[in-house]
């Protein structure tokens, strides 16, 4: 958290304010979450800049400055950029601060302080996914079906651990796979190797789907996650089973149920997710 649905809504809250503007400065109170260049490069080179583009690929925010370079960020767990006016206050989880021409600041706020900010040149950034094994973007709209299903292709485990593989399919997280397991009906300690053809469709289906849901809902809100504004979202009255251990499958009554499965909760209808093949149950 946040996932591919809060990154795209930040990315979309954060565009019309920030296009086109110059970072005049940028100071930073936690050297750490600077991964390239060294801190001092890296604050002495975006003075000046102008942002001339925003993008996305998986959890990654990237900001294209002066049409050469990019700033890739990941906000992690708690990480938050958010666009504010000088009088916005500070607190001691307000790590940098980046000061706009216009007067008003961009804030990275992380509170577990996992957040990372990388600057390179545009040309880097396909070296970049490589080096951190990015697979391609679960909406990337060149991402078919028969290339989704190929990608698992070869492997085995159980099938929920695959899918938070970003090396697979990047921009999933804990809570959409445990929504996209459920709405393809298929349980998350299925391995990979039990999925029939039908069972890749319907997870392919279903991942494309709740990921653009939540977009539309602008993101799940479940403690600390907020938009490019400061606002919360609104996707998580539309969870169906995170996080509501306990309660009534929307489907078919049946209580859900949580597990733990690679060390993550994962939340199962067990009428709607059986364990066993379609052809079994």
């Amino acid at each position: 958290m946040p996932e591919l649905p809060e990154v795209q809504t930040v990315l979309t809250t954060l565009q019309p304010r920030l296009l086109g503007l110059r970072i005049e400065r940028v100071e930073v109170f936690l050297e750490k979450i600077i991964k390239s260049p060294h801190p001092r490069e890296f604050v002495a080179w975006l003075q000046g800049r102008s942002i001339t583009g925003l993008g996305r690929r998986g959890k990654y925010l990237l900001l294209e400055l002066d049409g050469t370079h990019l700033l890739a960020v990941h906000l992690r767990m708690t990480g938050r950029l958010v666009y504010s006016n000088p009088d916005t206050p500070r607190d001691k989880h307000t790590h940098l601060v980046f000061y706009l021409n216009n007067g008003d600041e961009l804030h990275y706020h992380d509170l577990r302080k996992f957040g990372t900010m990388n600057l390179m040149l545009i040309d880097e950034f396909a070296a970049f996914c490589s080096q951190k094994d990015l697979g391609p973007d679960a909406l990337d709209p060149d991402l078919t079906k028969e290339l989704f299903e190929k990608r698992f292709q070869g492997r085995r485990g159980q099938i929920k651990k695959l899918l938070l593989n970003q090396s697979l399919v990047t921009g999933i997280g804990n809570i959409y796979a445990n929504e996209i397991l459920w709405r393809a009906r298929i349980h998350p300690e299925r391995t990979v190797q039990s999925l029939a053809s039908v069972d890749m469709e319907e997870l392919y289906r279903a991942m494309r789907s709740v990921l653009q849901e939540a977009v539309a809902g602008r993101g799940t809100t479940l403690r600390d996650y907020v938009d490019g504004e400061g606002n919360p979202g609104s996707f998580q009255s539309q969870l169906a089973v995170h996080g509501r251990e306990g309660e009534p499958c929307p489907e078919c009554g049946k209580e859900i149920i949580r597990l733990k499965t690679g060390g993550r909760s994962a939340f199962v209808c067990a009428d709607c997710q059986p364990q066993t093949k379609r052809s079994e149950v």
